[in-house]
């Protein structure tokens, strides 16, 4: 399924509850504005999410309690300005989310409560303010986590 360059302007995408175990879906280039856009739920066991490239403006994203047990869930080049991304009580225990590169805006992306137990989730050279909740327990990163560089308490 793809997706890829279209644009949500208001109202609602609903993938909650979804399970994403084999082949592709493409949100690649697409843009969301003032609109909620819900992965609440939904298992990602498999196959490909990509959403690189992608402008969430005014939107909110909210992956709350989905599951990353496996497969591939790109947000590399994404931009997220002026709403909310929200992955509370998400369990990250494998597979791979890569933020490499996003381009984060205000205090709009939180991770409270979310579980790292195995996989790999990457934020390698995004830009702007650090996801709130990543260093919940300190200055070290939970266990598959890399963080930006610019984020990491010795580049302060």
């Amino acid at each position: 399924m793809n997706f890829g360059g279209a644009t949500f302007s208001g109202g609602i995408v609903d993938f909650g509850g979804a399970t994403f175990s084999d082949g592709i879906v493409g949100f690649r280039g697409t843009t969301f504005s003032d609109g909620i856009v819900d992965f609440i739920g939904a298992t990602f066991s498999g196959g490909r999410v990509d959403f690189a490239g992608a402008t969430f403006s005014g939107s909110s994203l909210g992956f709350m309690d989905a599951s990353f047990s496996g497969g591939r869930v790109y947000f590399g080049g994404t931009t997220f300005s002026g709403g909310i991304v929200d992955f509370d009580g998400a369990v990250f225990s494998g597979g791979i989310v890569y933020f490499a590169g996003a381009a984060f805006s205000g205090d709009s992306v939180y991770f409270g409560s979310a579980a790292f137990s195995g996989g790999d989730v990457s934020f390698r050279d995004a830009t702007g303010p650090m996801p709130r909740g990543l260093l919940a327990t300190g200055d070290t990163p939970p266990a598959g986590v890399t963080l930006s560089s610019a984020w990491l308490p010795s580049a302060s």
